[in-house]
């Protein structure tokens, strides 16, 4: 079994999907269901709520008693069947409690397939996190190109039918051979069962966590309103998806050189990075709202996310037990990715409805203080090296 491999298409059919949900699936609810734009931020507000349930508690909790593999696979089968329940969902309230059990299901695939990824690294069975990793972005691409095709000829009822195809192939991907490692139930400590809060225990964990929520949470404007802003400023239909995965190529180029060109570069460093591209991507979106402009900030990209999530894996690796890798995986999705997504994609969106571009201009009150911190933690991991290597010397 080629694990590296097999990472990469795991990956890749995950991301194929994302590609399809993430930017696309505000813009399906309104558009296919009739909704507003107010009741699509409401929905998906609450199910990033329902999402850092999920991470923060049900995942770890199945992670510590199911194989990486059978929990892949039950994610998966339950997104199939919560999409395929959305076809009937034609009123507000029917659809947002499917989309509701949909975030249940759906999102808790990310850490699922990262503590996997982290687990391989962990026992040596792969080699390049970020080279698996950059299928992933590649996939992200290959779905949003795609769907452009599609919804330019069929409109926006194709992106439902596009996500249950990649939904359903992602099944039958995870039914094939697993490495050995991830197929093997986890062997449980009774007494280790509570700890959710161990990962805090390790040194500055929870100065990284407040870092890459604040990342993290940046881009919540970008995730729900980048679709319809792009309407907004009069982007050419067939153009959406092309300017949207501009920032994914990015993302790939970035992933596929992390590995050798940032292998010196602390985690700090790579978040103070990562904090600064977003602070310049958001002022770039204000400042000049027109589709050449957002279409260069979107390789910003590649250190607003990228580097970001990939600081945070590098942080992951070197300091956090493999046992414990699952708890912050989950807390990192539930808080990072989740909740404070939610919060912000609320603030977002009030401001949307005020004048477009204060939805952008107001992801700086995350990207700024997330420089900061950043600048601080990196500071207290060099004190913490130096004394390392003179108590070594």
């Amino acid at each position: 079994m080629n694990s590296q491999r097999w990472m990469s298409r795991q990956f890749f059919s995950f991301f194929f999907t994302w590609g399809i949900f993430l930017p696309y699936w505000t813009g399906w609810m309104i558009h296919a269901k009739g909704i507003t734009v107010a009741q699509a931020s409401l929905i998906m507000s609450l199910g990033l709520v329902i999402r850092g349930l999920s991470t923060l508690f049900a995942f770890p909790r199945l992670s510590g008693k199911l194989s990486s593999k059978v929990l892949l696979n039950g994610m998966g089968i339950g997104t199939f069947i919560f999409l395929l329940l959305c076809i009937p969902a034609n009123s507000y309230t029917s659809l947002l409690v499917t989309v509701l059990f949909l975030h249940f299901f759906y999102p808790a695939l990310m850490p699922a397939m990262d503590t996997a990824a982290g687990v391989l690294v962990q026992n040596k069975q792969l080699k390049h996190y970020g080279k698996s990793r950059s299928w992933g972005s590649f996939g992200f691409i290959v779905s949003g190109m795609t769907l452009t095709f599609f919804t330019g000829k069929f409109g926006d009822e194709a992106i439902l039918w596009g996500l249950l195809l990649g939904v359903f192939v992602l099944v039958c991907l995870g039914m094939m051979p697993a490495p050995d490692v991830l197929t093997e139930k986890p062997k449980t400590d009774p007494a280790d069962r509570s700890s959710l809060l161990k990962p805090f225990k390790v040194k500055h964990f929870g100065l990284v966590l407040v870092i890459v929520i604040l990342l993290q949470a940046a881009h919540a404007s970008y995730y729900s309103y980048g679709y319809i802003y792009l309407e907004e400023i009069n982007a050419p239909k067939y153009l959406t998806g092309v300017i949207l995965n501009v920032g994914v190529i990015a993302e790939i180029l970035f992933f596929l050189i992390a590995d050798r060109a940032f292998r010196r570069f602390s985690a700090g460093s790579l978040l103070a990075l990562a904090a600064l591209g977003s602070s310049v991507r958001w002022i770039l979106v204000f400042s000049f709202p027109n589709v050449a402009v957002f279409s260069v900030s979107q390789l910003l990209h590649a250190l607003s996310f990228a580097m970001g999530h990939y600081a945070f894996m590098k942080y992951l690796v070197q300091n956090i037990p493999p046992k414990d890798v699952s708890k912050a995986q989950g807390i990192y999705s539930a808080l990072a990715l989740s909740w404070s997504t939610a919060v912000f994609t609320v603030f977002g969106g009030f401001l949307y409805e005020i004048e477009p571009r204060y939805a952008f201009l107001g992801m700086l009150v995350c990207s700024i203080p997330s420089f900061i911190v950043a600048l601080v933690y990196r500071k207290l991991a060099d004190k913490k090296q130096i004394a390392a290597e003179k108590l070594a010397g």
